[in-house]
């Protein structure tokens, strides 16, 4: 799909109406497809994610020896497992592109292969820093090397002859949770991982349903050697990060009732529902079921009055990390001030999400000042036109998207190719809401 480099918004010409369902979650088709990698036999991957990220992921799998086919017509993807231990020494250098879930998670199944992985990005992804996974995988016997000593890629690891470590994390991320976790499985004795807050628990559930000896005690995880997973089917749920921005523009545009069908409703990824029920807006959540102990349901939003709030803390914050750039368009729409703290790690995700968040919402008109760890917005503002550089960052560029629903006058977004990392169908699914397309 190809997807051009610059977008331009006009105001919302009808409110977002109708039942929508956004492509499956990223974060667990990431998880399947590695875990799957490591099971015996073949596991189907439903609904899969085919955003850039997810296919750079299955990539890698297939130079570590996976054999990987894809229906993309029907959102499939097959994995032929080689199970624990399986996996080979690539023969060529492993190139994550721009998804830093692929490369920090990557490193972990690389501890495990015996030989020597190198693994590299691109320009954004070399910037980002990866010692918070190499440290605990070198405390397990991993040999790692690489710039800055090891906090920048590309890395070089020989892997092999791990053993269980008992872990106390310096922060809350489950990327390092899933990296620690995957070479757990192969290592001789437990592995025990503490956190200092809550994280996405998608690979816990996951590798529980594929037989991994797994316990969790609130945010402590004790992995036992697994000598073997199961193949499975992975029904993947809608993600909720890619939701997030047809969610806001429902509630921020009058006369709006969204609902989006077969969404992932792990508690780990709801703080923005939470967030947005707190402010006023009008949310109906209806959980339907589990699928390999992952809640799903139906979501509807109904634009609304809105006010601001704080949002803070490290419960909180990790359940809605991906999704606080379009919540700072929802907070610029909202009567009075919201402030967002503790979240200083929004400053080395795919861009300085902080940096990148306040200059463009400055320059459609909105009050907004950056803090070192979040920022502080003051609203209600009305948008006006202009360009705004998401600086490659598919996030922010649906966010100002989203924004530019509300803006007087067009608002044009530079970098709008990023889009396709996590979620390409985005314009195809505003239009519909909006009754633009079939």
């Amino acid at each position: 799909m190809s997807i051009r480099r610059l977008w331009r918004s006009s105001p919302a010409p009808s409110p977002l109406r109708g039942t929508l369902e956004v492509p499956g979650d990223k974060s667990i088709t990431h998880r399947a497809l590695m875990i799957s990698s490591l099971a015996s036999g073949r596991s189907l991957v439903a609904n899969a994610n085919l955003g850039e990220d997810c296919r750079a992921t299955a990539s890698l799998l297939e130079l570590l020896g996976a054999a990987i086919t894809s229906d993309e017509a029907n959102y499939q993807v097959e994995v032929e497992g080689r199970g624990v231990g399986g996996l080979r020494e690539p023969e060529h250098v492993l190139d994550a592109g721009n998804s830093g879930t692929t490369m920090r998670t990557i490193l972990g199944l690389c501890a495990g292969v015996e030989g020597l992985s190198v693994v590299t990005g691109d320009a954004t992804l070399l910037r980002r820093p990866m010692l918070r996974v190499v440290a605990p995988l070198r405390q397990m016997g991993a040999r790692i090397e690489g710039r800055a000593f090891g906090d920048r890629a590309p890395l070089a690891i020989r892997g092999g002859d791990l053993s269980g470590v008992d872990l106390r994390l310096p922060i809350a991320s489950a990327q390092v949770k899933t990296a620690v976790l995957l070479a757990g499985l192969h290592a001789t004795g437990p592995t025990t991982l503490i956190e200092p807050g809550a994280s996405r628990d998608h690979t816990e559930r996951m590798l529980a349903a594929a037989g991994a000896r797994l316990r969790v005690e609130s945010n402590r995880i004790r992995l036992e050697p697994t000598p073997a997973l199961s193949a499975m089917t992975w029904d993947v749920p809608g993600d909720i990060s890619s939701a997030a921005f047809l969610l806001v523009a429902a509630a921020i545009v009058d006369g709006s009732d969204l609902t989006i069908t077969n969404l992932g409703l792990n508690p780990s990824r709801t703080g923005l529902l939470d967030v947005m029920s707190r402010m006023g807006a009008e949310i109906d959540v209806r959980v339907a079921g589990k699928r390999f102990d992952e809640p799903f349901g139906d979501v509807s939003v109904r634009g609304s009055e809105l006010t601001g709030t704080t949002i803070e803390g490290a419960e909180e914050i990790p359940t809605l990390i991906d999704e606080l750039p379009v919540v700072a368009v929802l907070a610029s729409c909202a009567e009075g001030e919201t402030l967002i703290r503790n979240a200083q790690e929004l400053r080395v995700k795919e861009s300085d999400r902080i940096d990148v968040m306040c200059t463009g919402l400055r320059e459609l008109g909105v009050d907004c000042s950056p803090e070192p760890d979040g920022m502080r917005i003051r609203g209600p503002s009305v948008f006006k036109g202009a360009e705004v550089d998401a600086r490659g960052d598919h996030r922010a560029a649906m966010s100002f998207a989203v924004a530019g629903l509300r803006s007087e006058e067009p608002v044009v977004v530079k970098g709008w190719s990023s889009v396709s990392t996590s979620f390409p169908e985005f314009l195809d699914l505003l239009g519909r809401a909006q009754g633009r397309y079939g």
